[in-house]
């Protein structure tokens, strides 16, 4: 054999760099399902059964072609533990894989594959330490900025459509009291014979871990993905912009694209959602908020994570320390934001961004969480969580436990950000207006002991100035007995 392709789970593109030179005749692909890379983290059933499902649809795939696929089934063991197996066996004159999304992947199979740039990305990791160097401190705006113009896209010239780079302020829309309008279901996929084998071996191999399977209709293949980007290009990106931050009771997808499992999974090309967004009928700020997600966001939480890794992982610049409340796992507590958006994530494997940042993430930043379970758990339930993208969102963006590496500020607010953005405080016992007392909202009464306890910290970064002036006007006594009901709630979490 002259080449061995080893495929990842999460490199399931045909066009990858690893197959440049493939010759059916003297090349084959190697997969493999194993255990440890559903057990590392308490994976959620979903996210465990979408890995394997897309996994076995690429190597039919390919099969079809006419290459030669050896396929390990679910075994109990590691990559790299199987895979040199394999090539002891096989005896291929190279190995090769483009590289892996996640650290500790990479680090196990280095000594045993020859790895290739990742050519899905529309920026290398080369260019991204370019960027880097030249500047005393990243921030996202200006790389996006730089990615519009290498790439030609919502350009006139060399200016911005519209005149500005950014319709941030126009995407910040509630619903209102009457909830949101217009709102077509998202295009299902439902399991097919593979992809129901699939669910009945995750219901028997791992039945205690968290999340449930009887809705599970994620794109698994290819052209399933470009039904997916067709499907909310067309009947929910021209309110996805003015919606994207806003939540509402029993409705998990709203505006928001659910293409994200298949850009991570490499099912679809990064280059065509943005193409699609860039001439949709849909207006500006919605087509430049979704191009900002996947040309901005997307690229720069790669290079972050690749520049960083793996001091990054155990970043905790505010000294979180307490334990991940129980209720993360079963949905179960009094505050209805948390049990929507922790409900929804266990019956799907998914949250959109705000329900991430904003609900989860923030009650778990204000309570003082330790940022590596934060992480843990979201790269657990999670089914578009590969660590590159996941990790750097979580440590920084959502925990702030880089001490604003990634983010200008942490991601603070009372309940009342909740409660202007969704209904859930409608239909709570807890009011967000109040900071003490039994029917406080602990998103508040949090807020403010968080403030207290990181004061010191938080006086040397400039955007937290006006929150921390409003932490002065406090009365000693009033702040004596938010610091001891957020003890409370800490001691019950």
């Amino acid at each position: 054999m002259r080449n061995l392709i080893v495929v990842l789970g999460d490199q399931l593109n045909r066009d990858s760099a690893a197959f440049d030179d493939f010759d059916a005749a003297q090349d084959a692909v190697w997969m493999a399902e194993v255990t440890e890379e559903s057990t590392h983290v308490w994976s959620h059933k979903a996210r465990i059964a979408l890995f394997l499902s897309a996994m076995r649809h690429f190597r039919d795939a390919l099969r079809e072609e006419g290459v030669r696929v050896h396929y390990r089934e679910l075994s109990e063991g590691s990559l790299a533990e199987f895979l040199r197996r394999d090539i002891a066996k096989l005896k291929p004159k190279r190995t090769i894989a483009v590289e892996p999304g996640d650290y500790r992947v990479r680090e196990s199979l280095a000594p045993l594959v020859d790895f290739l740039a990742d050519r899905h990305f529309l920026c290398s990791l080369d260019d991204f330490r370019e960027h880097s160097r030249e500047r005393k401190q990243l921030r996202m705006e200006f790389f996006y900025r730089e990615m519009r113009r290498r790439h030609g896209v919502l350009m006139d010239g060399d200016k911005p459509f519209g005149g500005q780079w950014n319709f941030d302020h126009d995407n910040r829309g509630a619903f209102g009291k009457s909830g949101p309008s217009e709102l077509p279901a998202p295009r299902r996929f439902l399991p097919d014979a593979t992809t129901r084998r699939v669910i009945e071996l995750v219901e028997k191999r791992f039945p205690d871990h968290p999340g449930r399977l009887a809705h599970f209709d994620w794109p698994v293949a290819p052209g399933q993905a470009l039904d997916a980007l067709d499907d909310f290009i067309v009947h929910r990106l021209p309110l996805f912009g003015q919606f994207q931050d806003a939540m509402w009771t029993g409705e998990p997808w709203l505006y928001h694209s659910r293409i994200s499992v298949a850009l991570n999974l490499k099912l679809l090309d990064p280059r065509d959602a943005v193409r699609a967004a860039e001439t949709a009928d849909a207006p500006l700020a919605a087509r430049e908020g979704f191009v900002r997600q996947i040309l901005g966001w997307r690229e720069y939480v790669r290079g972050v994570y690749w520049l960083k890794m793996p001091a990054y992982a155990d970043s905790n610049e505010l000294d979180a320390r307490a334990p991940l409340p129980k209720f993360y796992w079963t949905g179960e507590t009094d505050m209805t934001c948390l049990r929507e958006a922790i409900g929804q994530t266990l019956r799907y494997g998914y949250a959109h961004h705000i329900q991430r940042l904003m609900v989860t993430g923030l009650y778990a930043l204000l309570l003082g969480v330790e940022p590596r379970q934060v992480h843990e758990w979201y790269l657990a339930v999670y089914v578009d969580a590969v660590e590159w993208v996941e990790l750097p969102n979580t440590i920084g963006m959502s925990q702030f436990a880089d001490g604003g590496y990634l983010a200008s500020k942490p991601y603070a607010a009372t309940g009342k950000y909740i409660s202007r953005m969704s209904n859930y405080c409608a239909n709570c016992r807890f009011d967000p207006a109040e900071s003490t007392g039994e029917t406080a909202c602990p998103f508040t009464t949090l807020y403010w002991d968080f403030l207290m306890r990181n004061e010191a910290k938080l006086k040397k970064i400039p955007r937290m100035e006006m929150q921390l002036r409003n932490l002065v006007r406090i009365a000693p006594a009033k702040k004596k007995a938010i610091a001891a009901r957020a003890a409370e709630l800490r001691d019950t979490a």
